[in-house]
């Protein structure tokens, strides 16, 4: 059955809501809804008890004097049955309901910058080694795939992830465009997606059942499924003729005997089968649901229509292969009802159903993966898009080949609530930009920015910025480095570790953009000169581009003994009514002021003179 769904009112029918109005709207719906769910679960509560007690009632009557027939308990008991299955129906329609508010609840949240801490961290996809994911809050509490994952499937997360992780090619990342373009309005699509199935905490890993579909087939002969039919037949035939004709327990006992002997022999790889099929049989109804919702989608986008052809293309669609195999296992655990078990004992019930699920997958089996890859795709490319539709002003960058260059207009922080923006150009004129600055005046979050910004539209996300154009970039970052007691390693050598990883991807097929936050601050003013100069220099010269922070006036010098084309950009500050103030505005030129020791006196390090 269906899973009810609370009514939904058309997108297209509000226009020019923006995201705010259209999650406001459809929440003070939805807890409408619920509320008026509730009152009829209160009133069927209540007649359900009174039809209990009118059971009772006509129970008494049958039973004392003066004695009615017992045809009348079938009243009271029907109108039972049909007020439990109306109550049913309403207590999915509320939980569909309550489900659905908070959906628009979450989204809500994320607009209004209170999402911190609500959805997945994404933790368990954070690489050990890793160019930049730890270094631009990739995930994590309060990271950037807290805020855009709305998957549900593990395969989903996993491929959103990867594309976080990995920068794509230029058609790729336009094709990608594309279908998020075309998904970003369709939020009753993403309502369907999150009430699909039931609810869980975090997301479901469905390799696991990709895996069981693969896996070799432990029931490979077919006769042994027609002899347990015949078995289980045989055992009811005889039991009903002892039972019904008098014909005597003996051919009952021998069918019984064979039977018993029969499964023994079995038992081993019938208990894997059962085992292996167990494993993953709690994913069925979300994973069917979410395939129902994406078959449906009429995708003028390629990547969509490709998507659903694959869920197609094999004569019965997905869904219904995965409705099949959920039927089977739901069948098969009607065994553990005590009432049932003895007749499923008789039937041969596990031993059956074994050969049945391994018939399904045989057939289907070999299409789980690519199954699951396809729905994987479809909801990494719904979490983008409600993240495109929830940041309407956010637009998709444009992706130009030939040239190495990074040009961002008014560019801003995602994760910041309100960040200040400020254009940022790379290119063959403006190689690096070495950025000078005090404390906390904003140069990391620049870095920051900047990273992210790449991060997003290579993987085919808009990004928060007025204009951005870039070419394809392999993204390298020293913002977070650690030492490592366990390995003994300093943050010194950490850094200079991260630093030959960075230089070496310059061998890859994508040109380097670098973010080098602080550059080589555990060493001595004077190698470090030496050091950075020589460093950035090396990777411009193997056609990299990016940017180095410093609060260190003498390094920012090093701009005229680089040899390429370098700037110098700062963040400045200054005392207000015995305050430090920022405004975060990248200006051009090496920063003069330092309030290191104003930071100092202001929390007692020191003594003002």
């Amino acid at each position: 059955m269906p899973v009810p769904r609370a009514p939904v009112c058309n997108t297209s029918a509000m226009p020019d809501a923006s995201p705010t109005a259209l999650y406001s709207t459809r929440l003070a719906e939805r807890e409408a809804l619920a509320t008026r769910l509730d009152v009829q679960h209160d009133r069927f509560a209540n007649a359900r008890l009174a039809t209990v007690g009118a059971v009772a009632v006509v129970g008494w009557a049958v039973l004392g004097p003066p004695r009615i027939s017992a045809l009348w308990l079938l009243l009271p008991t029907a109108v039972f049955a049909a007020l439990a299955a109306a109550h049913a129906r309403v207590l999915r329609q509320r939980e569909s309901a309550r489900r659905a508010a908070a959906f628009y609840r979450r989204g809500l949240a994320r607009i209004e910058g209170r999402w911190h801490g609500t959805g997945s961290e994404g933790l368990t996809h954070l690489p050990d080694e890793h160019p930049y994911a730890a270094d631009l809050d990739l995930f994590g509490h309060g990271s950037l795939f807290q805020l855009v994952s709305s998957a549900r499937l593990g395969g989903g997360e996993q491929l959103l992830a990867r594309w976080l992780l990995h920068a794509a090619p230029p058609d790729d990342v336009r094709r990608r465009q594309a279908s998020v373009n075309e998904l970003r309005p369709q939020v009753d699509l993403r309502e369907r997606l999150a009430l699909a199935g039931d609810e869980i905490v975090g997301y479901l890993d469905t390799t696991q059942l990709a895996a069981w579909g693969q896996a070799p087939s432990h029931l490979v002969a077919r006769w042994p499924r027609f002899a347990a039919a015949i078995l289980a037949a045989t055992n009811a035939v005889s039991l009903g003729a002892a039972f019904l004709f008098d014909a005597g327990t003996g051919w009952f006992a021998a069918s019984a005997l064979a039977s018993a002997a029969f499964a023994v022999w079995w038992r081993r790889p019938v208990s894997h089968v059962l085992e292996a099929a167990n494993a993953p049989v709690h994913q069925l109804n979300l994973l069917a649901e979410v395939l129902e919702i994406v078959e449906r989608e009429q995708g003028a986008a390629p990547e969509l229509e490709s998507i659903r052809r694959r869920l197609i293309h094999t004569g019965a669609p997905a869904s219904v292969r995965i409705h099949e195999l959920r039927r089977l296992m739901d069948l098969l655990s009607s065994r553990r009802n005590q009432f049932f078990a003895p007749i499923a004992a008789l039937l041969l019930w596990g031993t059956q159903f074994a050969w049945a699920i391994e018939a399904w997958r045989r057939r289907n089996g070999p299409f789980l993966a690519d199954w699951i890859d396809a729905i994987s795709e479809f909801e990494a490319l719904c979490s983008l898009a409600g993240y495109a539709y929830e940041h309407p002003d956010d637009p998709f960058p444009e992706i130009v080949e030939g040239e190495v260059m990074f040009d961002g207009a008014a560019l801003g922080h995602p994760l910041l609530a309100a960040a200040v923006p400020n254009d940022v150009r790379l290119d063959r004129e403006t190689r690096v930009l070495v950025v000078s600055g005090s404390n906390m005046s904003g140069k990391s979050t620049l870095l920051r920015t900047v990273g992210v910004a790449t991060v997003l539209a290579l993987a085919g996300a808009p990004v928060r910025a007025r204009r951005l154009r870039l070419s394809p970039l392999a993204v390298g970052a020293t913002l977070r480095i650690q030492d490592s007691l366990q390995a003994g390693r300093s943050r010194f050598f950490a850094e200079l570790t991260r630093l030959r990883a960075i230089v070496d991807a310059t061998a890859g097929p994508m040109p380097v953009l670098f973010l080098l936050d602080e550059l080589l601050a555990g060493t001595n003013s004077h190698d470090r000169r030496i050091g950075a100069a020589s460093l950035v220099r090396g990777l411009v010269e193997r056609g990299s581009i990016g940017l180095v922070t410093t609060h260190d006036l003498a390094l920012a010098e090093v701009v005229g003994d680089l040899g390429v084309h370098a700037t110098n950009v700062h963040f400045s500050d200054w005392f207000e009514n015995g305050e430090i103030r920022f405004d975060y505005r990248m200006r051009p030129g090496v920063v003069r002021t330092s309030n290191a020791l104003e930071l100092m006196r202001a929390v007692g390090l020191i003594q003002s003179d």
